[in-house]
């Protein structure tokens, strides 16, 4: 119940988001659940292996009391799967940018060759 009320209303929220790390805190899960003295039990699900492992995290960060049993704890994770995209060249993003204005020009080839004929034709007319 606990797990999957914080996959339901944390991870999958943070996953569509787009987020790479996302928190917790134990005592709004606990409120939100509408438990009474159970914070240990929510505590123990929200760092649990099976948790992380189901969704495809990593703790990586806690903070709160040393006792890590409180509803002030926050639990930090970010996602496994995360795919991080490489730098894109800025100059390859332009490849193609004046594909559509060539094409209506009969190609870029035609349309260099007919601008070197009319530069030519200006310079001979001097």
């Amino acid at each position: 119940m606990i797990r999957k009320h914080g996959a339901d209303f944390y991870v999958s929220p943070a996953r569509r988001r787009g987020d790479k790390t996302f928190t917790i805190n134990a005592g709004d899960v606990h409120r939100s659940l509408g438990l009474q003295n159970l914070v240990p039990s929510v505590c123990n699900a929200l760092k649990s292996k099976k948790f992380l492992s189901e969704n495809r995290l990593r703790l990586v960060d806690r903070s709160g009391p040393r006792s890590g049993m409180s509803t002030t704890v926050t639990y930090r994770y970010e996602f496994l799967d995360v795919q991080v995209s490489p730098p894109v060249d800025p100059w390859l993003r332009l490849r193609g940018a004046l594909k559509d204005v060539f094409a209506e020009l009969g190609g870029a080839e035609n349309y260099l060759r007919k601008e070197r004929d009319q530069f030519h034709r200006a310079g001979e007319e001097k």
